[in-house]
């Protein structure tokens, strides 16, 4: 399905009028941000591994991206695609939602300085509503899924003893709506979709949905929250 952020030109990052911001669907979540429980179950921190790997689809990537970029422990964060094939792992593509690919983000961590369980906690918490099938705010298609694609079987048995956790103790409304995709290849995102948050906080899109969930993460999650994001391009940063 199109996506509202199309009518939008990639070209024409300027300050829009007042008036434009009125033309974009305005971001409805069924579920606001909370602070949601921490997993019972976490991932075993490994005794030598610099850096681990996750890699989550909540809606549209700018906010995903933009939000993890902010969290502490993490040192890379990269807007791409999983769920389908190589051939088709480009956003002309995706936005037809019948690649089988999921908007996500390959997020690069430190495992002694925060844990897979807690990026899972901000990922439910602040980065999307874990609630909403196959759509996020103006988003809908199943490349706007909210999934997590585990990359190791012990990622798996976490992520799937959380949402089991969070749905047992009634952390939302309505049931949680993520889904569990292991064995799946990601695929970086073109260019201009990177630190698309942090490059273009103005953008209409970015300043109605997805700086919120910036401000949240600092407001719930002080302890993890870094004002400078680490950016894909480091020259930038």
């Amino acid at each position: 399905m199109t996506s509202p952020r199309k009518f939008w030109s990639l070209a024409a990052l300027a300050i829009l009028p007042l008036g434009a911001f009125l033309l974009l669907p305005p971001s409805v979540m069924a579920e606001p941000p909370q602070m949601v429980q921490p997993p019972a179950v976490d991932e075993t921190m490994p005794a030598t591994a610099a850096t681990e790997t996750a890699v989550l689809a909540g809606g549209c990537f700018w906010g995903v991206q933009g939000v993890f970029q902010h969290v502490d422990g993490v040192t890379r964060a990269v807007s791409g695609y999983t769920g389908g094939d190589k051939s088709t792992a480009k956003y002309t593509r995706v936005e037809d939602g019948d690649t089988g690919h999921a908007e996500s983000v390959e997020i690069t961590y430190d495992p002694h300085k925060i844990t897979y369980g807690k990026l899972l906690q901000i990922f439910f918490s602040v980065a999307h509503d874990p609630t909403e099938l196959n759509r996020q705010g103006p988003d809908s298609g199943t490349q706007y899924r909210s999934t997590i694609f585990a990359q190791t079987p012990e990622q798996q048995k976490v992520a799937a003893a959380y949402i089991s956790q969070l749905d047992q103790n009634h952390q939302f409304h309505q049931p949680i709506a993520t889904t569990i995709e292991p064995g799946k290849t990601f695929f970086p995102a073109e260019a201009y979709h990177q630190d698309f948050l942090a490059q273009n906080p103005t953008y209409p899109y970015i300043a109605i949905n997805d700086l919120p969930k910036v401000h949240e993460l600092a407001k719930l999650f002080p302890d993890r929250y870094r004002d400078k994001p680490v950016l894909v391009n480091m020259a930038t940063n």
